[in-house]
């Protein structure tokens, strides 16, 4: 009986199928990297959803901006006009507590490093709904809700809340910089800013709200501050 050699012909039969498969494996792989990139561009060509598209409008506006300079230090009156958003109002009205704050940063431009903060001022409301009477409650304070026992809380009821909001953006005489901290060089920007903050929020509502739009609530504004910008007030 003749023998029949496996080994020399398994190897013949192996060399050849990876020659034939090498040019089908990199032509499979060329078109690939030419689907991918054809799917790629047409993703950034489709023009944005109506979410993304108004995510970053602010839902309001900052109607008057005033800066006055006392012996007190620097005073910001301003009046804002905004909406709440509507899942907002509707936590609202379910007894859940919202929590916003207004912050005023005034810093100093410099060229050969970050700009440098030389005076901060925060101040936070809650805002609340009593089902059971069907008042609304707004309280302040310089510092945050949840360190309690800190700082000195305002509170004040309202039986609408369109009452509590007209005082809500409505901003008197505030002292956001002290006198000392003021060069009027023109070099110092204040930067204003008042936000929905969700950091206050309870733990599982906070997850929830993350990356949805209809949390969204910011009104900005910068000023540089130069003698034509703040009022001197005698």
């Amino acid at each position: 009986m003749q023998q029949v050699t496996m080994t020399a012909f398994t190897t013949h039969f192996c060399k050849s199928w990876l020659r034939e498969l090498k040019p089908r494996s990199r032509m499979l792989a060329s078109c690939l990297q030419v689907l991918l990139l054809a799917a790629t561009l047409a993703f950034l060509a489709l023009p944005a959803s109506h979410a993304q598209q108004h995510s970053n409008q602010a839902p309001g506006e900052i109607k008057d901006f005033r800066l006055t300079e006392s012996s007190e230090g620097l005073l910001l009156t301003t009046t804002m006009r905004f909406d709440l958003p509507e899942q907002v109002e509707d936590a609202l009205y379910k007894g859940i507590a919202m929590y916003f704050v207004a912050e005023a940063q005034v810093v100093r431009e410099r060229w050969y490093w970050s700009d440098r903060m030389v005076a901060q001022a925060t101040r936070h409301m809650r805002l609340s709904y009593q089902p059971l009477t069907r008042r609304w409650r707004l309280s302040q304070s310089s510092t945050p809700f949840s360190d309690s026992g800190l700082g000195v809380s305002l509170g004040q009821n309202f039986d609408e809340l369109g009452d509590a909001l007209a005082v809500m953006q409505r901003i008197t005489r505030w002292s956001v910089a002290p006198a000392d901290a003021l060069d009027g060089s023109g070099q110092q920007i204040l930067h204003f800013q008042f936000r929905l903050d969700m950091s206050q929020l309870p733990r599982p509502l906070q997850l929830s709200t993350v990356g949805r739009s209809g949390w969204n609530l910011l009104l900005s504004r910068s000023v540089r501050l130069t003698g034509n910008t703040v009022e001197s007030e005698k």
